[in-house]
């Protein structure tokens, strides 16, 4: 059962990975149009610079749970390169639920100000003005599925501390417990 849910929350997070590419792809799309638009037929841009802005931003926080899933966050790991294996276990299990408390938090936040921008009709200030509860959308979306990424993540540490290390050895992208190589 566990197993079963850390694999459909790492689908989720690649599922969000995938769109948040997209959304990159878009972005660069459109910036391509707006500079042909621009210098070529001198033009005005009125949307493309708001949609490229929210665009990337919204990629970003969107992509934010496959990092985790791939632990590619940037970290300085000397500490956890200088005990054993249960320590490092131990590390990464406190960070991770000092993260899912973080997460847990801007969840709540992010939630609130989505809300207000929904209920208040926030638009943009740009002469586009588009309503802002849309990109704001993404913050809760996002801190929504790391706090589900960090929950699977928590699971298999907890279960590899029980001594079910074949559990943790199945998801390998729930840990970031390098493997030890020896050179000669």
């Amino acid at each position: 059962m566990v197993k079963a849910y850390i694999w459909a929350i790492g689908q989720l997070s690649r599922a969000f990975a995938v769109v948040a590419t997209l959304l990159i792809i878009a972005s660069m799309l459109v910036v391509c149009q707006m500079i042909f638009l621009r210098y070529v037929f001198a033009l005005p841009t009125i949307w493309q610079t708001d949609f490229v802005v929210f665009s990337a931003t919204v990629a970003m926080f969107l992509g934010a749970p496959y990092v985790l899933l791939k632990n590619g966050h940037v970290g300085v790991d000397v500490v956890e390169m200088m005990v054993g294996d249960r320590a490092r276990l131990w590390l990464q299990t406190i960070g991770s639920v000092c993260g899912l408390i973080f997460c847990l938090a801007m969840l709540a936040a992010s939630w609130i100000q989505f809300h207000d921008a929904w209920a208040g009709d926030w638009r943009h200030s740009s002469m586009w003005a588009p309503p802002l509860w849309i990109p704001l959308s993404a913050l809760p979306l996002s801190f929504a599925l790391l706090c589900l990424q960090y929950s699977a993540r928590l699971l298999g540490l907890v279960q590899a501390l029980a001594g079910n290390r074949a559990a943790l050895d199945a998801t390998p992208e729930t840990h970031a417990i390098p493997v030890k190589e020896t050179t000669r």
